[in-house]
């Protein structure tokens, strides 16, 4: 069985931040979503769990609070893309959907990356690794 990877995010508006991962191009997993929680399927390993603040509490300590990820980063999550050209292109559609710039774009070489910060504030990377121009090892 190949791991699964499900990332679990508390937001402040559901139906909006469904729409705003819609929009990048993702599926919502209706079978595993309701009125308080969506499944939001990145690739055939990796969800994303949109999950109301209510419902995110039920999976932390009761005594826990929720980070406010725009003042404390709790994560972040880097997706690979095709290319140069995808990565730029994820992240004009993120910011058209209403995301906001995190950093300038990263050069490091191979590789590649700009990043936003999702309707929550949650920071999300895409990057492009150019396996062909990476140093040896």
């Amino acid at each position: 069985m190949n791991t699964q990877v499900f990332i679990n995010l508390a937001v402040q508006d559901l139906p909006k931040s469904i729409e705003f991962f819609k929009g990048l191009g993702y599926e919502q997993d209706l079978q595993m979503s309701d009125e308080t929680a969506s499944s939001i399927v990145i690739s055939d390993t990796i969800y994303v769990m949109l999950l109301t603040h209510p419902k995110f509490k039920e999976f932390i300590p009761k005594n826990a609070g929720i980070s406010d990820a725009r003042s404390a980063t709790e994560v972040l999550v880097s997706l690979t893309m095709d290319s140069r050209e995808a990565v730029d292109k994820m992240y004009d559609k993120a910011l058209s959907l209403g995301a906001t710039s995190f950093s300038e774009p990263i050069e490091m070489g191979a590789m590649y990356s700009r990043a936003i910060q999702d309707l929550d504030g949650h920071i999300w990377e895409f990057f492009y690794m150019d396996m062909n121009a990476a140093p040896p090892q």
